[in-house]
């Protein structure tokens, strides 16, 4: 019985994370351009790329919980807080600013724990993290092609998403104890 069990939990692992080469195909499709970072609003926007240190760093974030780098984490994650603390916000719209000032003070204060957290806590303020990046990238528009990807087992199968340079995927809510689990949810172009 407990063999049984094993094996059905086991399948159900490699068919969720998409470890199958059909699955990988699968996900290959989802990888075409589904949204688009206003190109006019990053030409509109004398600050298009104010977001570049802001995306440097969270990068870096995510690169060291890939790699299971506390250490490396704790540091970008002060890099990231700094980032967000500078953006100069002005330029835009009152609306909009009191938006955008919203965003950057939740994401900045993810940042800030992540920069005092162990790695376990530093993923579950990624995770959040990332949702408001997506956010910033959505408004102030960005310097880079993005990648949205999200690993349905995170979270007790809840999920959870991230933001990559790269579009193969490389896991930082789970690092290297589940490096290739997720998907990319769509492609977020210049």
């Amino acid at each position: 019985m407990k063999r049984v069990l094993f094996a059905m939990g086991f399948a159900a692992l490699i068919v969720s994370c998409g470890s199958t080469k059909k699955d990988e195909t699968t996900s290959e499709k989802k990888a075409e351009p589904v949204a688009k970072s206003s190109k006019a609003a990053a030409v509109e926007n004398p600050n298009g790329n104010a977001l570049t240190p802001v995306l440097d760093a969270y990068l870096d974030v995510k690169d060291a919980l890939v790699n299971d780098n506390q250490e490396g984490a704790a540091k970008a994650g002060g890099t990231l807080a700094v980032a967000l603390g500078s953006l100069d916000l002005s330029a835009f719209p009152a609306g909009q600013q009191k938006e955008l000032k919203d965003i950057v003070e939740v994401a900045k204060n993810h940042g800030e724990h992540i920069s005092e957290s162990e790695i376990g806590h530093q993923r579950e303020h990624f995770e959040a993290l990332s949702k408001d990046i997506k956010d910033l990238a959505g408004i102030i528009g960005t310097d880079r092609t993005l990648y949205h990807q999200f690993c349905p087992m995170y979270d007790g199968n809840k999920g959870g998403m991230w933001l990559s340079a790269n579009e193969e995927v490389r896991n930082p809510l789970f690092g290297s104890s589940m490096l290739k689990c997720g998907r990319v949810e769509e492609v977020i172009k210049l």
